[in-house]
């Protein structure tokens, strides 16, 4: 062979060896690939599903959350194992949970509509609870009681070593759940209530569905729910007659109102109803005086909820002003806190958020009477 020859053919080994090792190089870069779950509205989770571990990634679990929090969860039943670094979650959980803690009525839900309420072991205020599956539980000494959400007792909670705590919190700095944290008991924080629509809420059932490998069936369960909230809605937006809404009272000196770009005005807002206060903007609720308050509303329609007052009486010995909306006069006020489970929880609280369509034909029920002949209020009772 030439020398000429000899070197170009040198060349093209030298080219091949370095394509081809570049080749490998960038094979073995390319990241794994996920499988996203499929999530309509809301916006404070995801999950990802590789190809044998899920990331379950917390974007919002209180208002102006500074950060995210990822956490790897494992299938139990698998022989390949992920090989994961620890540093890179906040937990590695195996799934599914076969026991569990929850902190939050609204919660529950979750666990029930997808018959996993056995998994509870621990709850903070027991007496609250409505569910009569879960109360039996409780009744039979199969849930402890934790005590209060601001102080779980976590001596109690240790004790009964959960696989995970959901917990609940406005700001992060909660030292009962630090503990539990160190005791090495995973600690997730459910931001279903930070949502900004009523079904962006009940779709955080979806996050129990991964959590106890039933995604399928949290899909199922909540795709009923969307529809029949989808349904609801479309049938109330034929009616042309929208009768005027105004909510609250007095705690102290101050009526609060819930904002125009609430979720409690998005259900007005479906139900075709005219919220008085709808063009209102901002987070948490409106703080209003009573003038301010009775200027605007004393001629509405309807007035739902009313703090706590269960009946017309206790509305009139609270404060006699009250008398003087028309709303009041015409006995049109509705409360859903006289609705109650055995020991005194207000089911709306357990079950408001997770059920939106029933809360939604509440509304359309007390709105426009004339339609949904069929259905009785579930959640919502005329205060006498």
């Amino acid at each position: 062979m030439k020398p000429l020859q000899l070197k170009f053919l040198v060349i093209i080994l030298l080219v091949c060896a370095f394509g081809c090792k570049n080749d490998a190089k960038a094979v073995k870069d390319v990241p794994e690939q996920s499988i996203d779950l499929v999530l309509k509205h809301a916006k404070g989770f995801s999950v990802k599903s590789y190809k044998n571990y899920k990331v379950l990634e917390i974007y919002s679990p209180w208002p102006k959350a500074d950060k995210s929090y990822k956490f790897a969860l494992i299938d139990k039943n698998l022989k390949d194992k992920a090989d994961l670094n620890a540093d890179d979650f906040e937990s590695i959980i195996s799934i599914p949970i076969e026991r569990i803690v929850v902190t939050s009525t609204t919660h529950l839900p979750g666990l029930e509509l997808l018959e996993e309420d056995e998994k509870l072991v621990g709850f903070p205020g027991t007496q609250y609870v409505s569910s009569e599956k879960i109360r039996t539980r409780i009744d039979n000494k199969a849930v402890r009681e934790l005590g209060k959400n601001e102080g779980v007792n976590t001596e109690v909670l240790l004790e009964l070593r959960p696989e995970v705590v959901i917990a609940f919190g406005v700001d992060g700095n909660n030292a009962s759940m630090e503990t539990v944290k160190k005791a090495n008991i995973p600690v997730i924080y459910n931001g279903d209530w930070v949502e900004e629509t009523p079904l962006a809420k009940a779709e955080w059932i979806k996050l129990f569905g991964v959590l106890f490998n039933k995604e399928d069936k949290a899909e199922s369960v909540y795709n009923t729910i969307e529809t029949e909230y989808v349904m609801a809605k479309t049938l109330a937006q034929n009616v042309e007659n929208r009768p005027s809404v105004f909510s609250g009272a007095m705690y102290k000196d101050v009526w609060y109102m819930p904002n125009g770009t609430s979720s409690e005005a998005q259900l007005l807002k479906d139900a075709n109803a005219n919220y008085l206060w709808k063009n209102t903007q901002g987070s948490g609720s409106l703080a209003l005086n009573f003038e301010t308050v009775f200027n605007k509303a004393k001629m509405g329609k309807i007035w739902i909820n009313p703090s706590i007052y269960g009946s017309l009486q206790e509305l009139e010995k609270a404060n006699i002003h009250y008398t003087k909306f028309d709303a009041f006069k015409k006995q049109n006020v509705y409360s859903m806190s006289n609705t109650k489970g055995e020991t005194g929880g207000v089911l709306y609280y357990e079950l408001g958020q997770a059920r939106p369509d029933l809360v939604l034909k509440d509304l359309i029920k007390i709105c426009h009477p004339e339609l949904l002949q069929d259905h009785e209020l579930f959640f919502f009772k005329k205060l006498n």
